[in-house]
């Protein structure tokens, strides 16, 4: 039974900083691409993602250099790291698990067939 168990989240302040866990069970991460996305007013938005075909890292350009994913094989997590947090980031943050590889990237949110609940962030101004 495949499963995405997802922790962190909450509350901080403009600049500061979260990290968001992601729990996988069920498959392995040497098998799937994984990444994470937030829902907001305008859909589900790839923030970052890792692909498992040689362990690179992509950011959308709003997160780069302020966000860090990264992967823990004997933990089997996934880790999305936030730092200087502003306000336009908050929403509700997914991990998800690629299907397969899409020509549009791992980025590409049609392209995950499961996902993680859901874990809020909200950053005040």
């Amino acid at each position: 039974d495949v499963q995405l168990v997802q922790s962190g989240g909450g509350l901080v302040e403009h600049g500061g900083s979260l990290t968001l866990a992601c729990v996988v069970r069920g498959f392995s991460l040497d098998q799937h691409s994984m990444g994470w996305f937030r829902e907001s007013g305008k859909g589900r938005e790839g923030i970052s993602c890792v692909s498992y075909l040689d362990r690179t890292t992509y950011y959308a350009d709003p997160y780069k250099g302020r966000f860090t994913i990264s992967v823990d094989y004997a933990k089997n997590t996934v880790y999305l790291e936030m730092n200087n947090l502003k306000p336009e980031d908050a929403g509700v943050y997914f991990c998800g698990r690629e299907y397969r590889p899409s020509s549009r990237g791992c980025l590409y949110a049609l392209a995950y067939d499961k996902w993680g609940p859901g874990t809020q962030v909200a950053v005040s101004a």
